[in-house]
């Protein structure tokens, strides 16, 4: 149970802090909502999610107000649509009218983003699912709620090739199709290794098909929280470094818990997990790069990132799973360099480097997340990008994810304005080499000699 003195502390942590829910999310299955009338499927589609969310806002509102704890955003995760799709849509004009289907229902529900419009095409690519990921552009262009995601690898599979390449391509097609708002779409699109099926957070959220028909899932943050924590430890050795971010992990966890179960009591509607991510924004103080300074560098990228992030990583992780009995989705450390200030400011002063980033990612929980690079970009650099954290999702059996933002008509030294908690970046530069001759050769990379546990 969770007692009263937990919650006094947890108003400290949120008035002194910045400690915040930054999600509830509410996955609903869309496998029933099926038909091969395209009408048919939209309206079962609207009505479904309309019916099981038309509360979850609400709900979260009154949870805020009664335990005074700050839930950032309320979101829904649907079945990846090339599945529900795939007898109706014949065309990728067909999906992105579901993908409009998708944004009203958002819209109407008050959320504000959903998560699902997407394939997992970790093996191979059907014909619908390849019509979905080349509508993915247009879908994004002509909404502002609906997420998208693509799985191309697994460690039990190995990375498509194929879709890497095709990848590659979509992300320079969605930057064009949004590029009088600064390439914004590519924000809200993400290419996966090893996706989890309950990801609560934007944008690789979706309802994995092992999921219940409706699931509350809950993303934590408190980046803040561990920073202030870290303070009351400078100087100290590691093993109280250590204790102290694993005890502060346990107390933000217990704050998603209890939201958790009070949304999953009032909505009517299963507990499903709380994933421990210390997600940043672009406040100050709410930042990751803030403790990994904290810690002792003289600024994230330094001699030491990666080991300081892998110790963060993985205090957050052991702090947590002994709050929660039901802990899934990344659960790690986001390091999405427009959302961090502390990043953006490493950036900016030459500290981290794309290079540095992803050797971070082999330790934290996602990949290369909200970086913006030039616009003029080639298409077989994003898609070897791509391959290159696939590659290390792959191996090391953890998720990796990649969110390339190619803003059209902007450079490295330039700087782009998203807004809100998607911030802001700096073009980051990137290696000039090409890799088109390897990214075109087709087919699939295998899965490695540890995936085969049977």
């Amino acid at each position: 149970m969770i007692n009263i003195l937990e919650v006094n502390e947890t108003n400290k942590m949120i008035e002194q802090e910045r400690l915040d829910v930054r999600t509830i999310t509410l996955g609903i299955s869309l496998l029933d909502c099926c038909d091969a009338d395209l009408d048919a499927l939209n309206r079962n589609i609207y009505e479904k999610i309309t019916r099981l969310a038309r509360d979850l806002v609400s709900t979260g509102r009154e949870i805020e107000i009664e335990y005074g704890i700050p839930i950032v955003n309320k979101r829904i995760s649907v079945t990846p649509i090339a599945l529900v799709g795939g007898r109706a849509c014949r065309s990728p004009e067909d999906f992105v009218e579901v993908a409009k289907t998708l944004d009203r229902a958002a819209r109407d529900t008050g959320v504000n983003f959903l998560g699902g419009y997407s394939a997992i095409v970790s093996k191979g690519m059907t014909p619908t699912e390849e019509a979905l990921i080349r509508s993915i552009p247009a879908a994004l262009a002509s909404t502002e709620r609906v997420c998208s995601s693509v799985n191309i690898g697994s460690t039990k599979t190995g990375i498509n090739m194929d879709a890497v390449k095709l990848m590659g391509e979509i992300v320079r097609e969605t930057a064009e199709a949004t590029k009088e708002h600064n390439s914004i779409g590519c924000t809200k699109l993400v290419v996966l290794c090893n996706a989890p099926d309950d990801n609560p957070f934007m944008a690789g959220a979706f309802h994995g098909v092992s999921e219940a028909d409706a699931v509350i899932n809950v993303g934590v943050s408190g980046p803040g929280v561990i920073k202030h924590a870290l303070e009351g430890a400078r100087g100290e050795n590691f093993e109280v470094l250590c204790e102290t971010v694993k005890k502060t992990a346990f107390k933000v966890t217990r704050a998603g818990q209890l939201v958790a179960q009070e949304a999953s009591e009032r909505l009517g509607i299963p507990f499903g997990i709380v994933d421990l991510s210390l997600a940043p924004t672009p406040s100050v103080g709410d930042s990751v790069a803030g403790i990994l300074e904290e810690m002792g560098l003289e600024s994230a990228g330094a001699p030491g990132t990666t080991a300081a992030l892998a110790l963060l990583t993985d205090q957050v992780k052991k702090g947590g799973i002994m709050a929660s009995s039901f802990v899934g989705g990344l659960s790690g450390a986001f390091i999405p360099v427009s959302e961090d200030q502390g990043m953006i400011d490493a950036v900016n002063r030459g500290a981290l480097t794309i290079e540095k980033l992803e050797a971070m990612t082999c330790v934290c929980s996602v990949g290369l997340d909200m970086i913006a690079i030039p616009g003029n970009t080639p298409a077989s650099t994003i898609s070897g990008i791509i391959a290159d954290e696939a590659a290390i999702g792959m191996i090391n059996q953890k998720t990796t994810a990649v969110r390339l933002i190619p803003v059209i008509g902007k450079d490295v030294g330039e700087t782009v304005e998203f807004g809100g908690l998607l911030g802001h970046a700096p073009i980051q530069q990137i290696n000039r080499f090409g890799c088109a001759d390897f990214i075109n050769r087709g087919g699939r990379i295998p899965a490695p000699i540890h995936s085969f546990k049977n």
